[in-house]
């Protein structure tokens, strides 16, 4: 039975399938890239985000810390709906994603 490989010696095999690799990793390397930035700038987001819920919080007289009052719309919110707190990472840290 004929194969696709027939006909092509097993070196020039390898070398093509190198070269196919090697693009492959390029590409990986480049949306790995992609990604850390993303994830970057979505931290950035977060943290602004937090940080205005925190100032909303101190101008409305509700924190965290304090307990709202038994019936107030946040009473009924669930610990998993609010916002977590979110740290911006010190420049130069290399972060992971995964």
């Amino acid at each position: 039975m004929a194969g696709p490989s027939e006909g092509k010696p097993m070196t020039e095999q390898a070398l093509t399938r190198l070269a196919e690799l090697r693009r492959e990793y390029e590409v990986g390397q480049r949306r790995l890239q992609e990604l850390v930035a993303q994830e970057v700038a979505i931290r950035e987001t977060l943290l602004r985000i937090s940080g205005a819920i925190q100032v909303l919080e101190e101008l409305t007289g509700q924190s965290p810390a304090a307990e709202p009052a038994a019936g107030s719309p946040t009473s009924a919110q669930p610990e998993e709906d609010k916002p977590p707190v979110v740290t911006q990472p010190a420049p130069g840290t290399v972060l992971r994603v995964g």
